[in-house]
């Protein structure tokens, strides 16, 4: 059967992958009200297309911090992509490098930064929580950037995990023949191995509760490397995000696997672009599945976006492969969407290309 949208490849990986690491990626929080509605938001963004324009030439290129990528839609940090596909974060790599576009890698990888570097050339970004032992942040820090990673994801959303009652079901345990990469061979002192998800109970009990703003500006004293805020919801936020030094902004309720009941992320993305007044770029993730979701993102001021279960699940479909034609699906759906708007960069891209529920005329009721 021909796939012909990033969707499908999540009922092919429900079919392929063992229950316990299926749901692992595809749950959100408690009810699953905000998982839900990532998705539903989109649906309910119009659009106010422009016609007779010359749409022969469309230009998709953008620069995120200097780096030239091929399009606005970039990989989102997903964690322990070996249990997907063998190849696991090789594949995300050499797929997102292929598609001229930037990876995020998770701390919590079952490949390590150097292992990721290893595959070839690429524009990396390396996306951690920060750990109640500094020490050990460093030594990621230093890890990421002697493998020639380009910028810190540092995801803010996340003092405790959320609760996803699939994984307390399942009994979630990393397979016993993984490892957290990023974790092996660095000083993190005592540690119970007593079982083989050791590293994974240790990391979810290191990461720190007590993670303030304060600990934004200390990274900066560490790394030069640009330092993107990931778990921003809010306008509140935004400001103290730019008077802490953030390079950069991503809206994202952690795939809605943490608070449940905030807002899907198209619906926040606007109080935060407006907050963040052209200061830093501001990008999202949560819900992408279609080139129409992208668009409504820039017209509603996201620098770009990021995708993470698509990736996943194409991952467990068809291994390197798979993830290479997601990265293709969206980029085409996309370029058609500009197309039929009538725009040919993303500069043209503009607020007044949608209009949201709040845009829409109210119709006075007959009397």
């Amino acid at each position: 059967m021909e796939i012909t949208n990033v969707m499908e490849y999540e009922e092919i990986a429900k079919k392929k992958l063992p229950k316990m690491v299926y749901d692992y990626y595809a749950s959100g929080a408690e009810d699953q009200w905000t998982l839900k509605e990532n998705r539903n938001a989109f649906s309910r963004i119009l659009f106010r297309p422009r016609i007779l324009v010359d749409v022969s030439h469309i230009d998709m290129t953008t620069t995120v911090f200097g780096f030239k990528v091929s399009m606005p839609i970039m990989i989102a940090p997903t964690a322990m992509q070996k249990m997907a596909h063998p190849d696991g974060e090789y594949a995300t790599a050499r797929a997102a490098s292929a598609a001229g576009t930037i990876m995020t890698l998770s701390s919590w990888a079952t490949s390590s930064v150097e292992e990721v570097a290893s595959t070839g050339p690429g524009i990396r970004f390396f996306q951690f929580y920060v750990l109640k032992d500094r020490n050990v942040v460093a030594q990621l820090v230093r890890k990421a950037e002697r493998a020639g990673f380009k910028a810190i994801v540092l995801t803010v959303d996340t003092p405790r995990l959320g609760r996803r009652e699939a994984d307390i079901k399942n009994g979630f345990a990393l397979p016993p023949n993984l490892t957290l990469k990023n974790f092996e061979g660095l000083d993190i002192g005592k540690m119970d191995r007593t079982n083989d998800s050791g590293l994974t109970t240790y990391a979810a009990e290191q990461v720190d509760r007590s993670l303030s703003w304060k600990d934004v500006k200390w990274l900066q004293t560490i790394t030069t490397l640009p330092i993107l805020v990931k778990g921003v919801l809010t306008a509140e936020d935004t400001r103290v995000a730019v008077q802490a030094g953030a390079a950069g902004i991503i809206v994202s309720n952690h795939g809605a696997r943490q608070l449940d009941y905030v807002p899907a992320t198209i619906m926040a993305l606007e109080e935060v672009v407006k907050a963040a007044q052209g200061k830093l770029p501001v990008f999202l993730d949560g819900g992408v599945r279609r080139g129409t979701d992208v668009f409504k993102a820039l017209a509603l001021g996201a620098s770009g976006v990021f995708i993470g279960r698509p990736v996943l699940f194409s991952l467990a479909a068809e291994g390197e492969a798979g993830v290479k034609k997601v990265l293709q699906m969206l980029r085409d759906e996309f370029e058609l969407t500009m197309a039929l708007s009538g725009c040919r960069s993303l500069k043209e891209i503009t607020r007044d290309h949608i209009m949201t529920e709040h845009d829409r005329p109210r119709v006075a009721p007959r009397l």
